[in-house]
């Protein structure tokens, strides 16, 4: 199989996408989904939630002592680190087909661990995910790599991309290994 990614602007349905498609092909995974946290209608924050169900705040647009910023909101180092931590325990414990990693964004890149897990797991070509959409040289990397197959979402072509990774997935099922 081929690493599979998805970029798109916020809000075309990428994190959606990964959920359908999960949902779909009932396939056994791990990794981890980013949600918007609102208030009042109001976007306040981001999760990062395993599929094992771990959930930690990712940012916050709360008043805090913060090192890392990405616009408004502060982004909490230690929480994407322990999600980490917990994927890679989850790697040597669980079986799975696939490795779920919605997203490759700003927010994650501040994560030396988290960059160095990326790039370990993209070797065995079981990454689902989403990819920032604005380039930086990392990602620039990982969209160049012959081992990355990667998709832009827009509302137009949501339902298309959908029925081409679905098939791409089912088609590789055989010739991915449950680890």
């Amino acid at each position: 199989m081929t690493n599979l990614l998805i970029t798109g602007f916020p809000g075309t349905g990428k994190t959606t996408l990964i959920e359908r498609v999960l949902d779909e092909l009932k396939i056994e995974a791990i990794g981890f989904i980013t949600k918007e946290i609102r208030k009042n209608g109001q976007r306040t924050g981001f999760t990062i939630e395993t599929i094992s169900g771990v959930k930690k705040i990712l940012a916050t647009k709360e008043k805090m002592n913060c090192h890392y910023r990405v616009g408004k909101y502060c982004v909490l180092l230690d929480n994407i680190d322990c999600i980490v931590q917990i994927l890679e325990k989850e790697i040597l414990q669980a079986s799975y087909q696939l490795i779920i990693i919605d997203e490759i964004g700003k927010m994650e890149l501040f994560s030396n661990n988290f960059k160095r897990f990326l790039l370990k797991n993209l070797e065995q070509k079981k990454i689902f995910g989403t990819i920032m959409m604005k380039d930086n040289a990392f990602t620039a990397k990982i969209k160049k790599r012959d081992d990355v197959n990667y998709f832009e979402i827009n509302e137009k072509n949501r339902e298309d991309i959908f029925e081409v990774i679905c098939s791409s997935i089912r088609s590789n099922l055989d010739s991915i290994e449950i680890r």
